[in-house]
């Protein structure tokens, strides 16, 4: 009896084939995803032929969509590309393709033109788990407190299948290990993580604002008092009489 190889679960996921991008990676069903992976191929085509020539295979895994899988075609190892949307410190609940379909005809509906799909977080995790407070579980409908456990029970399935050799980094946010038990966050502790991401998000773009602010203009006359008054300042120009052709 032959044993698959733990490579076999991404062979068996959904393929896409893409460019990829210079700057924003790879698009996959409305969402960019980006990696260390990818550096070396950036804004370069595959050497693939036939029907999908030039391009890249990426994998997704329809139950959790904040990473997907790139094979490196010199190593054959495989890489998760992170979404890049994910906050700063990378950790946010999880979500599959309905929520994203859901997220898309939302920001579409809204009239919304993201630039980058950090814009998407907030509605996404608003979507998530700040769409009623953690105090407010038991006023949800039946339905809403059916989809939140079925995300993260496919995360969960998501993280079991994944092959072992994965890195701590690399595990989702929704499961926590206990030696070989799997078990998956309850909706208080998705809504709290909804509300930990965005956090984290808006502490970085304020970093990020107070990093580009420029720096204030010099007072009145301070730029003046740190140069020497009697200094003449050089020419810039040559002397035609000390060029070759002088005198």
């Amino acid at each position: 009896m032959d044993i698959p190889s733990p490579e076999l679960f991404y062979e068996l996921l959904p393929a896409h084939y893409v460019s990829i991008d210079a700057r924003r990676g790879v698009k996959i069903r409305d969402l960019w995803y980006d990696g260390p992976a990818l550096a070396d191929y950036r804004g370069q085509r595959s050497t693939r032929g036939g029907r999908h020539k030039g391009k890249w295979v990426i994998r997704r895994d329809p139950r959790d969509r904040r990473r997907v899988f790139f094979q490196d075609p010199l190593t054959h190892y495989w890489h998760p590309l992170e979404w890049t949307g994910l906050p700063p410190d990378g950790q946010a609940p999880a979500f599959g393709d309905t929520r994203v379909r859901e997220l898309m005809a939302k920001v579409r509906a809204s009239g919304m033109q993201p630039k980058s799909d950090q814009e998407l977080l907030p509605v996404l995790l608003e979507m998530i788990g700040l769409r009623a407070p953690v105090s407010g579980w038991k006023s949800l409908r039946k339905t809403e407190r059916t989809e939140h456990a079925r995300e993260v029970t496919q995360a969960a399935a998501a993280q079991a299948d994944r092959p072992p050799q994965e890195s701590a980094a690399d595990r989702t946010a929704d499961v926590l290990e206990d030696g070989a038990v799997v078990r998956s966050l309850r909706w208080s502790q998705r809504a709290r993580q909804a509300e930990h991401s965005i956090d984290t998000q808006r502490r970085h773009q304020r970093e990020q604002a107070v990093r580009r602010r420029p720096a204030p203009p010099p007072a009145l006359g301070e730029s003046a008092g740190r140069r020497d008054l009697f200094l003449l300042p050089e020419d810039d120009e040559e002397d035609p009489h000390d060029g070759p052709h002088a005198g």
